[in-house]
């Protein structure tokens, strides 16, 4: 929006000026422009701690996610002032973040938070104004990808104002102690097996099968590639972001004698008696006979006898086959979200 602020030789008529144009304005821009927008790297962990733990708050009560490890490490990039992102600062006090990472040739927004004593859609339309500005300025960016819990207020429309494609997510919550424990029904030849460090490269491979023309593929470009597939395998597994792994109640199936993969249901604990599927998969020519199913079931009974609570998931909206198969395990959507993709 155009500086309002009027030279200081108006003197008293600039200041009574100023106010009446300034009481004219929605007041959403009043906000703004007494919002001044920093730099993250310049930003202090003290700003932004308070942000950090009512965000967490949302995670917990919304998701029932503890969320403060994720939050940790960002805590640990802005210490060493190495963490990419905008900052929105009320009268000196942080109202708002957002940051971005840098893989390759895409950058990936991690998240955004506004807290909601603000007016949540005016400053977070402008920390993703201001934001991807920065991005694209990058020469060897090509590709922004998204996916942001609503905690901060509204984004599709800001969005979708600087050219993303929007697909709808669901985080969907089953109550392992309300379901009866099922036995899966795996009648097809195929070994189950918990998962071992050794099936990395062939579950990377599963992956890109699986996911060759899907839906998913558009929101996550590293399901387009083999390589791209083990960063994202690595990522759930040996890094925090998605909780702690839990080889204990994640399962491939295979063929016997080789450790080709057919089928891969990967499990992480996110809060303490709360699981969740970071990854359920299987491989073209094998999908409609109830595969995805008996895994799924297999790791929730992992899970019970680990004497987890809960088990929740991610899914596209429009993948439907998917939804209705959790549906009928028993799961329910408790929030939807909005992934975002921008090519050049």
């Amino acid at each position: 929006m155009p500086n309002l602020y009027l030279p200081s030789s108006f003197g008293l008529g600039g200041e009574l000026l100023e106010s009446a144009i300034m009481a004219l304005l929605p007041e959403d821009l009043r906000n703004i422009r007494s919002m001044n927008i920093i730099d993250l790297r310049q930003a202090t962990v003290r700003q932004i701690e308070p942000l950090l733990h009512e965000e967490a708050n949302h995670w917990r009560d919304e998701l029932h996610w503890d969320y403060r490890g994720a939050l940790e490490l960002i805590k640990r990039f802005l210490d060493a002032h190495a963490l990419s992102g905008c900052v929105a600062l009320e009268n000196g006090s942080a109202v708002g973040y957002s940051f971005y990472v840098l893989e390759d040739h895409k950058g990936l927004i991690g998240g955004m938070y506004v807290t909601p004593k603000q007016e949540q859609g005016p400053i977070g339309k402008r920390l993703l104004e201001e934001m991807l500005f920065s991005m694209r300025a990058l020469p060897q960016m090509q590709r922004i990808e998204a996916q942001l819990m609503p905690f901060g207020g509204p984004v599709d429309d800001a969005l979708r104002a600087q050219g993303f494609r929007l697909h709808t997510r669901q985080f969907m919550l089953l109550d392992l102690e309300k379901q009866t424990e099922r036995g899966p029904s795996i009648n097809s030849g195929l070994r189950l097996d918990r998962w071992n460090d050794r099936y990395f490269e062939p579950c990377a491979k599963l992956i890109y099968l699986a996911y060759a023309n899907h839906i998913d593929g558009e929101i996550n470009d590293q399901y387009r590639s083999r390589n791209g597939a083990l960063k994202f395998l690595k990522n759930i597994i040996l890094l925090p972001g998605c909780g702690q792994f839990q080889p204990s109640a994640s399962f491939v199936l295979r063929h016997p004698g080789n450790d080709e993969l057919v089928g891969a249901v990967l499990t992480s604990e996110v809060a303490e008696g709360v699981g969740h599927t970071t990854q359920i998969c299987v491989q073209p020519g094998f999908q409609g006979h109830g595969l995805g199913r008996a895994l799924m079931e297999t790791a929730a009974n992992a899970l019970r006898s680990l004497h987890f609570k809960e088990l929740s998931l991610t899914v596209t909206a429009e993948n439907h086959t998917a939804v209705h198969l959790y549906e009928r395990l028993g799961f329910t959507t408790i929030k939807s979200f909005t992934a975002g993709v921008w090519p050049r």
